[in-house]
């Protein structure tokens, strides 16, 4: 693999000890011939080599350690002996055993006076070393690396190359050493030896003390040599990685979108969570102010923590997240050095901070006795209209505005038809051209046409435009929203039979967000659609009867209400709670269905956090996409109803 190794020990100069010897050796030092070597290594290059692992354990880091370790020969083994007593020159004067071995390594034929350059073609070796012999700051000896494949592929064979690298990139090093670049000195020389080829570079602050170089600033001058020496590499490279990476986010994404799918669609027994979240709906009546994790005292984020983390047992939600995880480690295995990542716990991963607040909003819904619904997907047919007093030219004109495989022209001269049997005085037809003005698709939307038309026909009695025109006054359509007017049209409505009406009024009656709350009331328009067989208000009357709201507590009841629900369609949650009954279970209905809602919470954050689809190559991050939906509505446009949930951190189409 293609890399750039750089070293960046230092010498701290004053009392006794200078760099100017060090300046001297890398000037002169001479070219060392490459001659290969394949014998095994001596005994004293193997004790050396030990040694040296022991005293300086950052010389495993080095290529030439690798080098050695794979493949070890005299050669590799002379070529890690020598850099790594070139790494730590301050050290070695003190120390015994390796100045002996400096001042005898054998040496070949110096070419040249001296390889030192800077900033300027010509050195004066000697102003230099003496300039060094009286500082007294720090002096970094940088030495960056190469492999000898990589060196002569892109030409850093040579000292010509690094000296315009360098020089290129002198204002970069410094910055990275904190030195600003008029204070900054540096001088370099050229080693094509071995198997890698290097540079020493020793550099430091005209005022002593100033300059610092950290880790990061380690990292910053590989990343920019890096950038520079391998650039068109890794464009091609990158390119590839891009395509690669893109493929794999589709395969996570679909993988991700379906774990969460089956998230809000199963049903959850998690008495372990169940238990943890009635206990925080308990401990949240302590706090005062805002209810989110941020917050809350430091034991409770700890138990919000624990009941995240035992969510995450389960299957389900375990593979989401594995899903999620692997995909974040091999997309930044495609742009660095891959590494082993662990993954953390749920609740310690930032990019689902919002399932703490689902879980808050859980236990908050227990405290209070909120009472919830489980009806996100009910097919809503209240609106469903009958043909049996419908004329047949209606009939016939709705027929044609519906047909997709008609002509737009023909679709159009239809629903003008129907526009003037409208204004004729035909209810149907007021209530068709008043849904499609409300709707939108074939007719542009127009919600002052769809009130006026809806009410013209709910005046006629037609019971679905009278279900309608409730649900019109009730929107967040701010326009029309009327509470009193929407409740008074869905009494009429219900009043002529409508089962989805009479349901509807039972649960604005039960949470008391449109009218005030009466719990009789409502009980008694759910007992009106229940008895004609509507499943969700036979559901919602068995939990009723389990929590003794509005009718009094009867086990009994309660279980043949959820019986008729489970018959009538498959209610799930009928069936769990039957289940959880018949295990002879005494919770509150919030608590038992808290791990469910709460796993219906979690498969919508997870559903928004996988990972987005790329678009002709260009990715629009989350924060970018808020505002141009921030923008959107602001020209006029609705926020659809996806859009409204991420708005609210969880989903509000279970309630």
């Amino acid at each position: 693999m293609a890399r750039l190794i750089v070293k960046s020990p230092y010498i701290k100069c004053g009392a006794g000890q200078s760099a100017g010897g060090y300046l001297k050796y890398i000037a002169t030092r001479e070219r060392v011939e490459i001659i290969p070597d394949d014998r095994p290594p001596t005994r004293k290059q193997e004790q050396l080599i030990a040694k040296l692992v022991e005293d300086f354990p950052d010389a495993k880091e080095l290529m030439e350690y690798e080098d050695y370790l794979s493949h070890p020969t005299k050669a590799t083994a002379s070529a890690l002996i020598t850099l790594t007593l070139e790494s730590n020159w301050d050290r070695l004067s003190s120390m015994d055993g390796y100045a002996k071995y400096i001042a005898l390594r054998p040496r070949a034929e110096r070419l040249g006076e001296h390889g030192l350059f800077g900033d300027n073609d010509a050195v004066d070796l000697a102003a230099v070393a003496d300039e060094l012999d009286h500082y007294t700051g720090n002096v970094w000896t940088h030495i960056i690396s190469l492999h000898r494949e990589d060196a002569e592929r892109l030409g850093y064979n040579h000292a010509e190359a690094w000296r315009t690298l360098l020089r290129t990139h002198r204002n970069d090093i410094a910055a990275a050493m904190k030195i600003p670049p008029e204070d900054f000195r540096w001088y370099a020389a050229f080693h094509d030896e071995g198997n890698h080829p290097h540079v020493h570079m020793m550099a430091w602050s005209v005022k002593p003390n100033q300059a610092y170089l950290s880790k990061d600033g380690i990292r910053q001058i590989k990343s920019t040599l890096t950038n520079q020496i391998f650039r068109q590499e890794l464009l091609h490279v990158y390119e590839q990685k891009s395509k690669s990476r893109d493929e794999l986010v589709a395969e996570a994404r679909k993988a991700m979108l379906e774990l969460a799918k089956a998230m809000r669609e199963m049903t959850c027994i998690h008495p372990e969570a169940e238990q943890m979240i009635w206990k925080l709906s308990r401990q949240l009546g302590q706090v005062g102010g805002r209810k989110t994790y941020g917050y809350l005292p430091k034991l409770m984020k700890k138990l919000v923590d624990e009941i995240v983390d035992q969510m995450a047992r389960l299957p389900t939600v375990d593979a989401c997240y594995q899903t999620w995880w692997e995909l974040q480690c091999q997309v930044e295995d495609y742009y660095s050095e891959g590494k082993k990542r662990l993954r953390p716990p749920l609740s310690q991963q930032k990019e689902f901070r919002q399932i703490k607040n689902a879980v808050i909003h859980e236990a908050e819904h227990i405290r209070v006795n909120k009472i919830s619904f489980e009806d996100a997907d009910m097919q809503d047919d209240g609106e469903q209209i009958s043909t049996y007093d419908m004329s047949y030219e209606c009939q016939e004109l709705q027929s044609i505005a519906n047909d997709v495989d008609l002509t737009l022209e023909e679709r159009d001269e239809a629903a003008d038809q129907l526009e003037q049997l409208a204004e004729d005085g035909d209810a149907y037809a007021q209530y068709i051209i008043g849904t499609a003005y409300r709707d939108g698709g074939l007719l542009i939307p127009n919600t002052a046409k769809a009130q006026k038309l809806l009410e013209r026909a709910a005046e006629q009695d037609l019971d679905v435009a009278q279900y309608a025109l409730g649900k019109l006054y009730l929107s967040d359509d701010a326009d029309v929203r009327d509470p009193a007017k929407g409740i008074y049209w869905l009494k009429r409505s219900a009043d002529n039979g409508n089962d989805y009406a009479a349901y509807r009024l039972g649960k604005e009656y039960l949470s008391g967000k449109n009218t005030i709350k009466d719990a009789e009331t409502a009980v008694s328009y759910l007992r009106q659609a229940a008895d004609n067989g509507h499943a969700y208000a036979q559901y919602l009357l068995g939990k009723l009867r389990l929590m003794g709201v509005g009718i009094p507590k009867d086990m009994d009841a309660a279980y043949e209400w959820f019986a008729a629900a489970r018959d009538n369609n498959g209610h799930a949650y009928a069936e769990f709670f039957m289940e959880r009954m018949e295990r002879g279970e005494q919770e509150p209905p919030s608590v038992l269905l808290a791990s469910t809602r709460l796993l219906y919470h979690m498969g919508n954050i997870f559903r928004d956090n996988a990972p987005a689809p790329a678009a002709n190559g260009v990715q629009i991050d989350r924060k970018r996409l808020a505002q141009l939906r921030q923008k959107r509505v602001a020209l006029g446009h609705k926020p659809d109803d996806h859009e409204l949930e991420q708005q609210q951190g969880f989903s509000m189409k279970f309630h």
